[in-house]
């Protein structure tokens, strides 16, 4: 664990992360213009969906597939509850808290995308419908975020109007996975094969510049934001994601899977959204402080699932896998 933990640190991608990091806190002027940075989150989204449609496409609709997803939308909707539990104890308001712990049950796809990359370069082969997993798991939390912060506070009402299932569902992340996700899975190999210089050869370098991206924002995160938070719920964005990852390597055990997908399941339960959930609380609850859970979610999971926890991920799965 500990070479693969330096081979991760020693990667152009979290190289490239940690640059943007230093950069920001340094106060440097470097910055990704905010189109090209739209620009590569929906190239990198439309990759990953296209390549596991493909990948479907080749292996067909299997059982394990649909056991995969349900076992996500189960973790996405069940991890709110044990992180709201966490906040509170750690002294986190209850609307705070509840729109906090929304974000630790849906997922971040740029780790997705990280760990398919480590899996690459490792030559450790996982099932292409893990993309479909990861796009099942991004709405369940902000349903369970929703009922925490109505159930637990009357003054508290969340908004399940149609307007709001809308904006959910088409996400655009969401309609990039999925949209790619059926292009991938309906032109299959022969598609893929037209497509490979653009999604599959060009995915490195493009990843690289996106994360030098994420590596300035979540560096201003850490230098404007930490004042939000105690001790305690600091610790709680790096004790949280071993807690998802954990009850994620239990289903992965219980339904049999790679290795592989293994370690995806495991990266998807301990990351913490910041795209798609910080829209929806802003909607929901705009009572919510959103610097709080940004800079927990942006400013310490992602940095701590990218340098330490993709490497211990992947090797608990390769144990629990056998």
């Amino acid at each position: 664990m500990l070479a693969l933990a330096v081979q991760n640190l020693a990667s152009p991608s979290v190289l490239f992360f940690s640059m943007g990091i230093g950069a920001s806190l340094g106060r440097s002027d470097l910055s990704v213009p905010e189109a090209i940075a739209r620009f590569l989150s929906l190239y990198l989204l439309i990759s990953i969906g296209f390549r596991g449609g493909a990948e479907v496409a080749h292996q067909g609709l299997t059982l394990a597939l649909v056991l995969t997803i349900v076992a996500g939308i189960v973790l996405s909707a069940g991890l709110p509850f044990i992180a709201y539990v966490m906040l509170r104890g750690a002294g986190l308001d209850h609307v705070n808290a509840a729109a906090v712990a929304g974000h630790y049950g849906s997922i971040s796809a740029v780790t997705f995308v990280a760990v398919t990359g480590v899996l690459t370069q490792l030559a450790l082969p996982y099932d292409g419908h893990m993309i479909a997993v990861a796009a099942v798991m991004e709405t369940p939390a902000i349903f369970s975020a929703l009922l925490i912060a109505r159930s637990g506070h009357q003054g508290v009402k969340g908004q399940f109007s149609g307007d709001f299932l809308r904006e959910i569902a088409l996400n655009g992340s969401i309609v990039a996975l999925l949209g790619a996700f059926a292009v991938g899975w309906i032109t299959g190999e022969r598609g893929m094969a037209s497509l490979k210089p653009f999604l599959l050869d060009a995915f490195p370098g493009f990843l690289c510049v996106f994360l030098l991206d994420m590596g300035l924002i979540a560096g201003r995160g850490l230098r404007d934001g930490w004042r939000s938070l105690s001790i305690a719920v600091a610790g709680f964005a790096w004790g949280m994601p071993l807690i998802g990852a954990a009850f994620a390597a239990l289903f992965a055990w219980l339904i049999g899977l790679s290795a592989g997908s293994t370690a995806i399941l495991m990266t998807l339960g301990a990351s913490a959204s910041y795209i798609a959930v910080p829209a929806a609380m802003r909607l929901a609850l705009p009572a919510a402080n959103p610097a709080i859970a940004l800079t927990l979610s942006l400013g310490l999971t992602f940095p701590f699932n990218l340098i330490v926890g993709i490497p211990f991920y992947i090797a608990v799965a390769q144990m629990v896998a056998g």
